[in-house]
């Protein structure tokens, strides 16, 4: 009975409206159906909530998203979307096709460890004032790799017909790469799925600009 009711339990998610990893999670959840509830870290007010003790005990690491699940605590967003993917029913984030699998993870381990963090708040914050031409050049880097993985791999989606981890984690890096301005028309693959991408439910209440810690200057 026990554990029963700790699987019934509704997951709470600690995250930031703008966090790219955050938005990952909550692409995940809205994709799955599953509800939620979400505990606002605000990654810049009194010099970062996310470095308070009391958030140092949820995730060490002091980063967000970490999420209440199954009586336990599970932080990266990545090991989130697979657990969500293996433990809940509805729509596959990971192909069963094993090709179309190793595709999808390799794609987002592009986009998850070799761009996204070079834009995480807390390197920016120690690049100082050159954070936008910083960013620029890594986003660049990132995507002039990831634009011709694309093309191979793209259908309707990132990975042939089917959304997955792929689109989840493709969608935040959009959304940084036009904060800090650069030319998507580049990338023209990437810059198609993105479209695609926005125009899915479960992308759009999920977005940065409609969450519960959204400011009001930044709500669609």
């Amino acid at each position: 009975m026990r554990l029963s009711v700790v699987l019934l339990a509704k997951p709470v998610l600690h995250g930031y409206f703008r966090s790219s990893c955050s938005w990952r999670v909550r692409i995940a959840f809205a994709l799955k159906g599953i509800e939620y509830d979400q505990v606002p870290v605000n990654l810049i007010k009194d010099g970062g909530q996310q470095r308070t003790q009391e958030f140092k005990t949820i995730n060490p690491m002091q980063q967000v998203p970490a999420v209440e699940i199954d009586g336990f605590i599970l932080c990266q967003s990545l090991a989130v979307i697979q657990y969500l993917d293996e433990t809940r029913p509805g729509p596959r984030l990971l192909p069963a096709d094993p090709k179309k699998r190793a595709q999808v993870r390799m794609i987002s381990d592009l986009i998850a460890s070799g761009i996204q963090p070079l834009q995480n708040l807390y390197v920016i914050q120690k690049i100082g004032a050159e954070k936008v031409q910083w960013s620029q050049h890594f986003i660049n880097r990132g995507f002039q790799a990831l634009e011709p993985i694309l093309k191979e791999t793209a259908g309707k989606y990132c990975v042939g017909d089917e959304i997955s981890m792929a689109d989840i984690c493709l969608a935040p890096q959009v959304y940084n790469a036009e904060r800090f301005k650069v030319d998507m028309e580049q990338f023209p693959t990437i810059k198609r799925l993105n479209q695609t991408l926005l125009e899915i439910d479960a992308f759009k209440v999920s977005h940065p600009s409609s969450q519960p810690d959204t400011p009001d200057d930044l709500r669609a």
